[in-house]
């Protein structure tokens, strides 16, 4: 099966889209994107993965395909993200498997694994953080919202959700902005221009002060279970810096650090090299 093939899950009632493809008897591997983007990010990655893996990547809830439902409907919050998103892996019969996770797609999986350990045979973070020196002064402006939630420091978070910003955050640190293609990124406008995307997102800005504050919890997972760990990062990342993946290494010595010349959605410019480094990685 290696063709893509486009499914819906009702997790509970909520629609989750996700992208699907590998044999069902391969080896398991869950994709989890970032924002502003969906699983649709992933496009070039999956084939040339899918003859060695059963892949499965996940719209996480409001954002790309996948139900967004109004803000009195559903809490957004990571941890109701992270729970839809475990039992959407029950729902689907993954078991067990090796995670992939990117920016929100990290504080989604680490949840899962923290939750279910026994579950997760590896994890490859892509320019997913779980230490606070991994964030620039980037976080400054969201940071300012987290300390004070008011109305002002709200609105000026939105900056971060223009089409101008969604196309730098694709661009910046590349070598060559020419090479990134415009799609992925035309098309998270499109998704972040649907009435009420606007604050599920500013909603999701403020609770990511609780991903921070489980950072110990993630760190004590990784000391503790010790699961294969490979951090493939965009070292040109303006929100995630490199050492947050050095720092993999402190509490899994074994983790395996690779850093590419690229930016924060390394996908766009280096999915070759990536999944090179997966196959690498899983086979051994």
């Amino acid at each position: 099966m290696s063709q893509v093939k486009y499914r819906t899950a009702d997790v509970d009632g909520f629609n989750i889209f996700y992208r699907e493809a590998g044999s069902p008897g391969a080896p398991k591997l869950l994709l989890l994107h970032g924002f502003p983007s969906a699983g649709h990010m992933f496009r070039d990655l999956i084939p040339q993965l899918a003859d060695k893996f059963h892949i499965v990547a996940p719209d996480l809830p409001g954002f790309g395909q996948s139900d967004m439902p109004p803000r009195d409907k559903f809490n957004y919050t990571f941890d109701s993200i992270a729970g839809v998103i475990d039992h959407f892996t029950e729902v689907i019969g993954f078991d067990r498997f090796a995670v992939y996770v990117f920016d929100y797609g990290a504080p989604t999986g680490f949840r899962v694994a923290v939750k279910h350990p026994a579950r997760i045979t590896a994890i490859i973070s892509q320019n997913g953080n779980a230490y606070e020196e991994g964030l620039s002064d980037g976080w400054t402006p969201i940071k300012a919202y987290w300390k004070d939630p008011s109305p002002a420091n709200r609105d000026a978070l939105r900056a971060f959700l223009t089409p101008d910003t969604t196309r730098w955050q694709y661009t910046h640190g590349t070598s060559d902005p020419a090479a990134v293609s415009p799609d992925g990124q035309n098309l998270d406008n499109y998704y972040m221009a649907r009435p009420g995307a606007h604050d599920v997102q500013l909603d999701l800005f403020g609770d990511y002060k609780s991903n921070v504050a489980l950072y110990p919890a993630f760190q004590t997972y990784f000391r503790t279970h010790q699961p294969p760990f490979l951090a493939v990062w965009g070292k040109n990342d303006p929100f995630f810096l490199p050492p947050g993946a050095e720092a993999f290494k402190r509490d899994n010595p074994k983790a395996v650090v690779k850093f590419l010349d690229t930016g924060h959605f390394a996908l766009e410019t280096h999915a070759a090299e990536i999944a090179q480094a997966i196959r690498e990685f899983l086979s051994r």
